[in-house]
């Protein structure tokens, strides 16, 4: 079972871009950066920019039976993203599919607002009109759930949890249900809905959070710069439809690209201070899950937070994998433009990847215009380039608590 291939038959996506995967990736070519001034009743201590998901109607998303009230922002977002996966793979779930068919979905910290509303009702307003549905909609694995009940799948349901890089785990853990013959066909990504007033401050006194550019704010987030200053936060959901080879091409399916490695590993040192060596592991790992010659890697879309510890580990990292090619490979963190979904990011990012492999185009590094010395590879500042003859790419995610995640996938 372990030489089943698996590909990528559909992409959805609900991003502060938009929610056009086309669309939201001409954005991303010219470079447009979408985070903003955010606005709190009180105001926060310096860090007061995000990436919005902007004009989202959840009632198209909605099931006759729910009631918007009774699903949070990330189910809402999830279930958007995962109608359009569905509908561009096109793949029906009959009798004989149902059981080979499942969910794995990945978020860092769940129904953030369903979780502060309560919160804020029990100990403020009154404890005893707690709504009936909370548990229901605050646990992690309530997006999944309605997903799997959407599209009646009675295969795997699996939710992960491992900070930044938990779709990214989904997707590679989906991967392996696939390839190793426990499902045909799994619906795989995550979300993140973080905007939160308590769950900003949360991040905001760590002090990881960029201070807004006051005079640019959508420039506040600078990847791989000598001036970066932290992260901004992003909102949204990624999903993709992951199917075996052989199915989906008995049924005709149009194929994105062919996912051909998932490493994960730990740093095992520090919950918060990456490591050169695991992030390494993790990119080996999915190199030598088929047998991919890094040579053959054109293209990585980095974790590439903005913050000062990160961005180096991960160009050393890239080093140590890729060796006196490293210069050579054009490498960007569109968090520069879409913001830091958490959870989310590894699926939207993955995404990203794809369409940069069906497209022939590479998408850039925005606000990167002071170098930083301890930075110094391809990360294609500015705008992006098109015409570009791409192989096989590769998307990374590194997590609070140490969990590395790396995706390879290979033109169709």
């Amino acid at each position: 079972m372990n030489d089943r291939r698996v590909v990528v038959t559909g992409l959805g996506v609900v991003s502060p871009h938009g929610s056009d995967p086309a669309t939201m990736f001409a954005r991303l070519m010219s470079g447009e950066s979408v985070v903003r001034e955010v606005k709190f009743e009180t105001p926060m201590t310096y860090a007061n920019v995000a990436a919005v998901v902007d004009d989202f109607d959840p009632s198209a998303h909605l099931g006759a039976q729910l009631r918007s009230e009774n699903i949070d922002r990330i189910t809402q977002l999830s279930m958007a993203a995962a109608d359009a996966a569905m509908s561009d793979a096109k793949v029906e779930i009959g009798e004989a599919l149902r059981h080979r068919a499942g969910v794995s979905f990945g978020t860092g910290m769940g129904s953030s607002t369903a979780i502060e509303e309560t919160h804020v009702q029990a100990l403020t307003r009154d404890p005893t009109r707690i709504r009936p549905l909370t548990v229901l909609k605050v646990m992690n694995n309530a997006s999944a759930g309605h997903i799997a009940a959407r599209f009646g799948l009675g295969g795997p349901d699996l939710t992960y949890s491992c900070a930044c890089s938990s779709s990214a785990v989904a997707i590679g853990e989906a991967y392996r249900q696939i390839r190793h013959g426990y499902a045909d066909v799994m619906i795989a990504g995550g979300a993140e809905a973080p905007l939160t007033y308590c769950f900003f401050r949360a991040w905001d006194a760590m002090h990881v959070l960029a201070p807004i550019d006051r005079q640019r704010p959508a420039s506040t987030c600078r990847p791989f710069d000598r001036k970066r200053t932290g992260l901004v936060l992003g909102e949204g959901a990624a999903i993709v439809v992951l199917e075996e080879r052989e199915h989906a091409l008995r049924r005709g399916a149009h194929i994105h690209a062919e996912l051909v490695g998932y490493g994960s590993s730990n740093d095992h040192a520090h919950i918060t201070k990456p490591s050169v060596e695991g992030q390494a592991r993790a990119m080996r790992l999915a190199l030598d899950d088929r047998g991919t010659p890094a040579e053959e890697v054109d293209y990585v879309n980095a974790h590439g937070t903005g913050t000062a510890i990160n961005d180096p580990t991960e160009t050393r990292a890239l080093k140590e994998v890729f060796g006196a090619r490293a210069p050579a490979i054009p490498v960007s963190s569109t968090k520069s433009m879409h913001g830091h979904l958490l959870g989310g990011a590894g699926a939207l990012e993955f995404v990203i990847a794809v369409l940069a492999l069906t497209s022939g185009a590479i998408p850039p590094t925005a606000n990167l215009e002071t170098p930083d010395p301890e930075c110094d590879l391809d990360y294609v500042p500015g705008k992006g380039r098109a015409g570009v003859e791409l192989r096989c790419v590769m998307s990374n995610s590194f997590a609070f608590g140490g969990t590395n995640a790396v995706l390879l996938a290979r033109r169709a």
